[in-house]
């Protein structure tokens, strides 16, 4: 510690003001002939138990202080994505080798006359028949190993002319595999030729749109309700909704009732602007459910939300008393309004005088006459 000790002069003040002595600031007063002692402020508190601390968030503001603006309100965050399925990042679809019908054409018909030629050089074509092909009669060298093996050739050329010739539609496309191993898609319109030895699956590519069932959903309060949805979608990778799924269909629905198993609806008819936000976040957790299996979700949005039967008659009740609570708050402020306009004008203009009293009496009468008349009124 540190102790100072001040001794100063007395000074004696005049002993009358002075007319011409200015206005100056007063001195500050001192403590004469008086010894002060320094001690650290961290030594007067060393007996008191330490505050627990106490964790507090950062105060975060929107805009900066100081500049007149206003500090804007932070916006709830946004519900998660769940987790989704993992799916092979190589199954992507990729287009198929094809060939134009012609060719499926040509190599069928090259097929069948390849056999026709075959029977003729084995000889088992009937003579009735060769003339009237205007085929020369052919003794023919009977059926062996070599009219056997150009049967088996013409008759496989011609099989798979004809057996791969397919025909394609708009808005509609074939994923093609062969042996489990995914082997192309096809989304090609008009007579092709396939492959016939690889499995052909259609798919359909076309905007669909699908109405669901009432399913479970919940209110801001966690009040159960069955909200109906209206899905708009398409399958935009053919490979990963047909391979990475067992059935893309069967996975949309059940994305779109986790979907709202965690996001609240409000019956519609009570807040539009909260259905709004419902179905932008539908439609913004489904589509990221579905946009790894090929899917692509355009909107979710609820068509129709009811309350459960369990709780629809309750709330039925609970909606009539707010709507009646409502006109009352609605009928009472109208008769204030109008009683208070009506002691007003009587006042300005001097038609009475009333004192306190009397001014009771009359806002009384006037808000019974005013409140019978608007009953009669009403009914």
């Amino acid at each position: 510690m540190s102790t100072t000790s001040s001794t100063n002069p007395q000074t004696t003040a005049p002993a009358g003001p002075s007319p011409t002595a200015e206005p100056g600031p007063r001195p500050a007063r001192l403590i004469h002939n008086e010894a002060t002692t320094e001690i650290p402020v961290h030594l007067l508190f060393r007996d008191d138990p330490a505050p627990a601390p106490v964790p507090v968030r950062p105060a975060v503001v929107g805009r900066r202080q100081g500049t007149g603006e206003q500090p804007r309100a932070r916006r709830p965050e946004a519900a998660r994505p769940r987790p989704v399925p993992y799916v092979d990042p190589e199954l992507t679809e990729r287009p198929a080798r094809v060939l134009p019908g012609a060719a499926g054409v040509a190599a069928g018909f090259c097929g069948a006359a390849g056999c026709a030629v075959t029977s003729w050089w084995a000889g088992v074509v009937p003579p009735l028949a060769a003339q009237a092909l205007g085929l020369p009669v052919h003794a023919g060298a009977g059926l062996g190993p070599a009219q056997w093996a150009a049967y088996a050739a013409a008759g496989a050329l011609g099989m798979f002319g004809f057996g791969g010739l397919a025909r394609g539609r708009t808005g509609r496309a074939w994923v093609l595999g062969l042996f489990g191993r995914y082997r192309g898609t096809v989304r090609r319109t008009g007579l092709m030729w396939v492959n016939p030895l690889l499995l052909r699956r259609r798919v359909d590519v076309r905007l669909r749109h699908w109405r669901s069932e009432p399913m479970p959903a919940a209110d801001g309060n966690g009040v159960a309700l069955r909200a109906v949805t209206l899905v708009v979608w398409r399958v935009r990778d053919t490979a990963k909704a047909t391979l990475g799924v067992e059935d893309h269909e069967t996975y949309l629905r059940e994305c779109v009732e986790a979907a709202l198993a965690r996001v609240p609806v409000e019956p519609l008819g009570t807040v539009r602007s909260s259905a709004d936000v419902a179905g932008d976040t539908l439609t913004r957790l489904v589509a990221a459910d579905a946009a790894p299996v090929g899917l692509e979700v355009f909107s979710v949005r609820p068509v129709r939300v009811e309350y459960a039967p369990e709780v629809a008659a309750a709330m039925h009740r609970r909606r009539i008393a707010a709507l009646d609570a409502a006109q009352r708050a609605s009928v009472l402020t109208s008769v204030v309004d109008s009683v208070e306009d009506t002691v007003t004008r009587l006042t300005v203009r001097g038609l009475v005088e009333l004192d306190d009293y009397e001014r009771k009496m009359l806002v009384k009468d006037l808000t019974v006459a005013f409140c019978a008349g608007r009953g009669d009124t009403g009914h």
